[in-house]
């Protein structure tokens, strides 16, 4: 999504909902909720890699004060909004968008007290380089929390998936949301590209009827 069309296209689709079960799953897990990996530190700070327009890390700095988020994206056209985004949410303050590239995070390794993603991975062409880049970033005590969707296993329930979810949207998100899944991952694949970081497969879990969500908290050595 480079550019400026595709960017308002996906930024006026209805994410209400899933945004706002990815925030309240995020609390539930009580990774950000255990405090920051630094005690002496007045925030976490968390790393949303594939953010998009921003309207994750808004929707949680409005329901968890105590952390601040760097908002990751490749695409300019979508930073734009999400500086629009983080202004109508006034959270300039704790939210600092960052150009760049989530397979080759320029960010030093273990700087993170948290990192998560939403429906960033599946855009990848090998996903488990996605999911090392967290991983590298992420604090030994810090969470990684990410969701993606979930390949259907018959392309008929690929459509049934749009209708139930995409009916009111227009043709072209409609095909977005057809082709998003037929590029994600199945949970066997996921829990496949993980395991070489010592993630266990129990920590990712189908989670909706279109989703897999992994909620982990990395060892410390």
């Amino acid at each position: 999504m480079n550019s400026p069309a595709e960017a308002w296209d996906y930024n006026g689709m209805d994410h209400a909902a899933v945004n706002a079960a990815f925030v309240t799953d995020l609390l539930a897990a009580e990774l950000l909720t255990a405090g920051p990996v630094d005690p002496q530190a007045d925030d976490s700070v968390v790393l949303d890699v594939g953010t998009g327009t921003a309207l994750i890390p808004v929707e949680l700095c409005s329901r968890y004060r105590p952390c601040r988020v760097v908002a990751c994206d490749a695409a300019p056209s979508m930073l734009d909004l999400a500086k629009i985004n983080v202004a109508i949410g006034q959270c300039e303050n704790r939210i600092q968008l960052h150009h760049g590239d989530g397979k080759q995070l320029e960010f030093a390794d273990d700087l993170f007290d948290g990192v998560m993603s939403n429906s960033w991975l599946h855009h990848l062409p090998d996903p488990a380089v996605g999911l090392a880049q967290m991983w590298r970033v992420c604090k030994p005590g810090g969470w990684v929390f990410a969701r993606d969707l979930l390949r259907p296993q018959a392309a008929d329930q690929v459509e049934s998936l749009v209708q139930l979810h995409a009916a009111q949207e227009t043709p072209a998100n409609q095909q977005l949301l057809r082709q998003s899944l037929h590029a994600a991952l199945t949970l066997d694949e996921v829990r496949c590209q993980a395991a070489p970081l010592g993630i266990a497969p129990q920590a990712i879990q189908a989670t909706s009827d279109r989703h897999w969500t992994l909620a982990v908290r990395k060892p410390v050595a």
